[in-house]
């Protein structure tokens, strides 16, 4: 056989493969969300350090730090959390993590700064799964090797959450695995019971740890039987802050409710912001843009090399949008009061960080399959510029040998 021939790849810009719709529709929220962090931050930060701005060059801060890591994680390899242990890594340290928090407090670890360690859990987690389940494949099917693994890390992670004071962030780390374990083939059958273990176990622990939650679950229940009655304060100043907004809004930065209603307008009420200042429309806005950063991201993970990529995307992209719509129900008393922050637009170091290294994760899936299928293109082309010499090679355009001529 011959030597084979491979055409190179093309230097510029192969490596940068970015998904532009994905990114474009990541760059418009993240626009969107420094505009209305800073409408919605002046006030309080005015109040806590005499300085109107200090709230949002803080966020300023965070989005460099978390570019950076989403820069970093683009470029790597994901299937390195697989081949270097670094997703067991990951997850060991995040539970050591949750631990320290859990009997010293996050400001004591973090020199004085408040930390979420749930925000990192999220990711981690997200991140463990995939290489998990990819790596045990159709034994997931089977109790011992699927069910009974996932409830133990699950519990770990969640219930050292939960016993905190973040059972929303519990939630979601137990919707994050129940989705991973179904698009990893696992049963109905398993994942109802694990639901119903979940379910119980978070029921005790309302009822015998967190009266506050408790509280909350019972104002939910009291605006869902009467509908003139609306049990949670915070609900009751959400609304009225989305009546005085109407179809456009009062204009950006001229609401009041930030001002005298809205106990955290900076943070998890910052969709009732939206609402005032930009209407139903402006609100509809945001709610098209995390759909559409759902649609594009489920794309790039049917897109990916291998399942690997695609749990990565799934869970992540699910992780992200699931967590902006717990925030904007919870805020129209769709459901009742949590503690998830609106992606991208909630005041907070921890969740725009982790957010971002998702997006860059998720951009380093897309880029590895578009550079696979440009490579795979170059090959296609090579092999037909290849059989085309070879056909020139063997005849002369134009010349015909009469037939009997003798061949000497």
């Amino acid at each position: 056989m011959g030597k084979r021939t491979e055409l190179k790849p093309d230097p510029a810009g192969l490596d940068l493969v970015i998904d532009i719709p994905f990114l474009s529709i990541v760059a418009a929220l993240l626009v969107f969300g420094l505009l209305m962090l800073y409408s919605a931050s002046w006030d309080i930060s005015w109040r806590v350090s005499n300085d109107v701005n200090s709230f949002f060059l803080r966020q300023l801060l965070w989005l460099v730090l978390g570019l950076g890591v989403a820069i970093f994680l683009y470029f790597m390899d994901y299937h390195r959390w697989a081949r270097n242990r670094l997703a067991i890594l990951a997850i060991a340290g995040t539970i050591a993590l949750l631990v320290l928090v859990l009997f010293i407090g996050d400001r004591s670890i973090f020199g004085g700064k408040s930390v979420q360690p749930s925000e990192l859990a999220k990711l981690t987690i997200v991140i463990y799964l995939a290489v998990w389940l990819e790596a045990k494949g159709d034994l997931i099917k089977k109790f011992h090797f699927g069910l009974i693994p996932l409830a133990v890390i699950l519990g770990l992670v969640g219930g050292l959450i939960a016993i905190q004071t973040d059972v929303s962030a519990a939630v979601t780390i137990f919707a994050l695995g129940l989705l991973l374990f179904y698009m990893a083939g696992g049963s109905l059958m398993q994942i109802l019971i694990l639901l119903v273990i979940s379910m119980s176990m978070g029921a005790g622990l309302v009822a015998l740890k967190k009266p506050e939650v408790y509280q909350r679950i019972a104002d939910f229940w009291v605006g869902i039987r009467d509908i003139n009655t609306i049990g949670s304060e915070q609900i009751t100043k959400s609304f009225t802050a989305f009546m005085d907004g109407g179809w456009f809004g009062v204009g950006l930065g001229r609401g009041v409710a930030k001002l005298v209603l809205l106990p955290v307008p900076h943070t998890d009420s910052i969709f009732a912001v939206v609402g005032e200042e930009l209407g139903f429309v402006g609100s509809a806005i945001l709610v098209v843009l995390y759909a559409l950063l759902l649609w594009r991201g489920m794309i790039i993970a049917k897109k990916a090399l291998d399942g690997l990529g695609t749990l990565l995307v799934a869970g992540l992209v699910f992780w992200i949008v699931f967590e902006a719509y717990v925030n904007i129900a919870v805020m129209i008393g769709l459901l009742p009061v949590a503690g998830n922050p609106l992606p991208f637009m909630s005041q907070g170091g921890s969740n725009l960080v982790v957010t971002l290294s998702a997006i860059g994760i998720i951009l380093g899936v897309a880029r590895m399959a578009e550079m696979e299928r440009r490579k795979q293109e170059r090959r296609s082309l090579g092999a037909v510029v290849d059989l085309r010499g070879r056909d020139r090679r063997g005849s002369v355009p134009g010349f015909s040998r009469p037939s009997g001529t003798k061949r000497y």
